[in-house]
């Protein structure tokens, strides 16, 4: 019996007391557990004639579990591990019984942690694989609830319902799962990885043993993953699980529930975080739609979409219903709330306008969202992430819409939300971010530019509204391409001569767009004509001439190579007949 008080003293002073260890002595309690399960362990040794040698064995075996532990837990990791070894090396003979089992998993996944805060993460990985490897063992041969370690220091009135030594048990192995799912990440195996994070999550669920936040959160980022290989459905599911178990956040009062401000605040971070992987999914969705239907100049291809419409109502339901199965988290009580949730946004592909808003919409609800907690104050980066996130879901939307008006002001809306943020930016300290706004407007300048030409066209004759629009959204586009290429130019202003690989593409890009919005610049001035062609010309041949140098830069750019080498070829021969041209009028 003062064996059994000790021990439970050590446990509540290790597990509950040292939360409310002071800062300057984080360690108090656990020292004081420490002492205890030392004085434990010298009470057994002196009750070892007389009792039963293997009962007192596992006994010592949870006393070395224990301060295996309780060292990991000060940071003394030589010590943790000697104690978890005895642990081990007690329990070997036996550790397939009811008895010893648990504990011995218990152990490994400790010696896991150990061994991977070391960075050791192929010997973390030895001793995780081995308890996932002892705990199947041991459910075939078995699979009898077996003994939770605490139950070797407790009188026999106090044992466990086989109820909860299960629940324990199954704890543990979730435990193991746990990390080496983490174990599986560090070593690059990402697909086996999320497997075992899925599993993870599901048996949390089961067994109600989760903080619904961390929970949320960890299935939020594995809807990254389903996402990175397209599987948009499997995608949803953790998205729509991780919204509806974090919502239980607010409704489980915490232990001690004085949250401060502090707490509230990280928790509306978090939720923020989960909004922004939602709005990853809409944007994903729509892009990867975008890719099956594009033509080769990138517009929509009617044919192409009846195609995959007709493919579509053949198959939609079988495949579903198959993959459901291998994917839903949860008991029923949240699977009803899980699939309300999923209803709200399509997993198959938008293949038109009306199908790509409706995923438009709900991924700009979460935008809003993610503003309300990111903003521009005290979150730069992350403000300009989502806005640029919003953008793209406009760029990607335009793609659907057939009618050029409605798509020039789609762009609109995507120059309004970017350039006062490009503005407000100090490009010392954000370069990268500043780049990327540079680009982005450039671009989009120069879309509205080609849709304007494209409305310009239909007309029986060009009136001097659009050719003011067409010439002032060039001038737009220049001037951003210009800025970009400007923020590549060293201090003393000179232009690199070889481009690095991550800025090689872009500058290209933007070398050869503002070629081309020289020649489409539209003048009656026939000298101001040849003086924008020859500016064309100079930024055609400046492309040619550096792949000439660098032939290594070609398979970035060979597309645009093609056609300033044809530019290059016709430009000389047009300004010639232009110049003839003046001379007769002069």
């Amino acid at each position: 019996a003062a064996v059994c008080e000790k021990f439970r003293t050590a446990w509540t002073l290790s597990a509950v007391e040292s939360r409310k260890d002071p800062e300057t002595e984080p360690y108090r309690s656990k020292y004081s557990a420490r002492a205890l399960l030392q004085e434990v362990k010298q009470l057994l040794s002196a009750a070892e004639e007389g009792g039963e040698a293997r009962v007192l064995a596992v006994r010592r075996a949870v006393l070395e579990y224990e301060l295996g532990v309780n060292h990991t837990h000060t940071e003394e990791l030589s010590a943790g591990e000697e104690h978890l070894q005895r642990c081990t090396q007690l329990l070997e003979p036996h550790r397939l019984s009811p008895d010893c089992v648990s504990l011995y998993i218990q152990a490994q996944n400790n010696l896991g942690i150990l061994w991977s805060e070391r960075d050791e993460i192929e010997t973390a990985q030895t001793y995780l694989e081995s308890a996932e490897a002892l705990y199947n063992q041991y459910m075939k041969e078995d699979g009898n609830p077996p003994l939770d370690p605490s139950e070797h220091f407790m009188a026999e009135e106090e044992k466990l319902t086989d109820q909860e030594r299960s629940k324990r048990f199954e704890k543990a192995y979730t435990h193991t799962l746990y990390y080496l799912a983490q174990v599986y990440q560090h070593l690059g195996m990402i697909e086996k990885s999320a497997q075992y994070c899925h599993t993870t999550l599901k048996r949390q669920l089961e067994y109600c043993g989760y903080c619904p936040v961390d929970w949320a959160l960890n299935a939020a980022t594995l809807s990254q993953y389903y996402l990175s290989k397209q599987c948009f459905m499997e995608s949803r599911h953790c998205l729509a699980a991780a919204s509806v178990i974090f919502s239980q956040a607010g409704q489980v009062p915490s232990a001690e529930d004085n949250e401060t401000e502090q707490d509230q605040e990280a928790l509306r971070q978090k939720k923020a975080k989960i909004a922004r992987y939602w709005i990853k999914y809409c944007l994903n969705l729509l892009q990867s739609a975008r890719k099956l239907l594009e033509d080769n100049i990138g517009e929509l291809d009617p044919d192409r979409q009846l195609e995959l419409k007709a493919q579509r109502e053949k198959e939609e339901d079988e495949k579903e219903k198959g993959r459901k199965k291998a994917v839903l988290f949860g008991t029923s009580d949240i699977c009803d709330s899980v699939l309300a949730m999923e209803e709200k946004v399509s997993s198959v592909y938008p293949l038109d306008f009306q199908e790509a808003r409706e995923i438009f919409l709900v991924g700009q609800n979460y935008v809003q969202e993610a503003k309300e907690f990111f903003q521009v104050d005290g979150y730069v980066t992350d403000h300009i992430e989502i806005v640029q996130d919003h953008s793209a879901l406009f760029k990607v939307l335009a793609f659907f819409e057939e009618d050029y008006e409605r798509r020039c002001k789609m762009h609109k809306r995507r120059v309004d939300m970017l350039e006062p943020l490009y503005a407000g930016l100090n490009p010392q300290f954000y370069l990268l971010i500043s780049r990327q706004l540079q680009f982005e407007l450039a671009d989009t300048y120069y879309e509205m530019m080609d849709l304007k030409v494209a409305i310009g066209n239909r007309l029986e004759e060009l009136d001097s509204h659009t050719i003011k629009k067409i010439n002032s959204l060039a001038q737009l586009a220049i001037k951003y391409y210009e800025l970009f290429l400007d923020s590549l130019r060293n201090p003393d202003k000179v232009f690199p001569k070889v481009l690095q690989e991550d800025v090689l593409r872009p500058a290209m890009v933007a070398k050869f767009h503002i070629a081309r919005l020289y020649g489409k610049l539209i003048t009656s001035d026939s000298k101001k004509q040849l003086e924008n062609m020859q500016t064309s010309l100079e930024y055609y041949t400046f492309l040619v001439d550096y792949c000439e140098k660098h032939p290594d830069a070609v398979h970035a750019i060979e597309t645009e190579l093609e056609l300033s080498k044809e530019m290059v070829g016709l430009l000389p021969t047009r300004m010639e007949r232009l110049r003839a041209k003046l001379c007769l009028f002069i």
